[in-house]
């Protein structure tokens, strides 16, 4: 049976709003959610990266999911809307804080950064606007080389139908670039009235040129290899130290003497 993700519920300031949006989410059988905190720096002043704040103090119980046993995981993602290169910075210890790193690239040259060099789990893809540029097989190759997926958002086609013909024609746009490789797709929900059933989200990826085993792929398998990339980015690569230890019977009591072939050999004199 599969578990179902959704990397991406929008935080807002309706704490209320927000305990409703993960209690849908639970009922509707995602077993991993992402509490999304989406930073957008302004152009010329420099702002502070928020930081994600504990689980516990915005959710006071989780909820348990839908035909399991357990609660349902809440995770942090951070998104980091760039239009501008020094946006996103490389080495910022805030977002050591977050589960989850995303950027939305804004040009093609950001996009194409963001594909080849940055250290992120996911790339965002705009949906409610049409894209100022072409997805290129080089980069998305390059990305999907790299372990990182990319993230086409629903919610903003259920608002408004302008949105969702940027929605339909940027998701078929990747499509053709990515063949439905390294893809996830999420709410970005900021009601629990926009949020969508595991199946009903595979059928809206049929919509997206998707096959009907990629698009259950997009909210499950793929969504746990953006965890384990995420752990592996915050692993220094995922670099594993270990030591040798000796086993406990290998050594000798300490008052028995030792094997002749152990002894050091007496010195012979003239």
């Amino acid at each position: 049976m599969s578990v179902f993700m959704d990397l991406s519920l929008i935080l807002t300031e309706d704490r209320s709003g927000l305990r409703l949006l993960v209690d849908t989410a639970a009922h509707l059988g995602f077993s991993t959610v992402a509490i999304n905190y989406v930073f957008e720096p302004p152009a010329k002043k420099k702002q502070e990266i928020p930081s994600p704040k504990p689980i516990h103090e915005l959710i006071d119980q989780l909820p348990i999911v839908q035909g399991r046993s357990w609660p349902i995981r809440v995770l942090n993602r951070l998104t980091v809307v760039m239009s501008d290169s020094t946006h996103f910075r490389p080495n910022a210890v805030e977002y050591r804080q977050f589960d989850l790193l995303a950027v939305q690239p804004t040009t093609e040259k950001l996009f194409h950064a963001a594909c080849m060099t940055y250290d992120v789990d996911i790339i965002c893809v705009p949906v409610t606007e049409k894209l100022p540029f072409f997805f290129k097989r080089a980069p998305v190759n390059g990305a999907v080389d790299r372990g990182v997926v990319f993230e086409v958002s629903y919610s903003a086609a259920i608002r408004d139908t302008t949105m969702r013909r940027y929605t339909i024609a940027n998701a078929i746009s990747l499509m053709e670039s990515c063949k439905g490789k390294n893809l996830i797709m999420s709410s970005a929900a900021e009601k629990h009235l926009e949020l969508r059933g595991p199946y009903d989200i595979t059928n809206l990826g049929l919509l997206f040129g998707l096959s009907e085993e990629d698009a259950k792929e997009a909210i499950s398998s793929t969504c746990r290899s953006v965890l384990l990339h995420a752990d592996t980015r915050k692993t220094a690569s995922g670099i594993v130290y270990t030591m040798k230890t000796r086993q406990q019977g290998a050594l000798p009591p300490p008052d028995c003497e030792a094997p002749a072939a152990k002894r050091p050999k007496p010195h012979l004199t003239a």
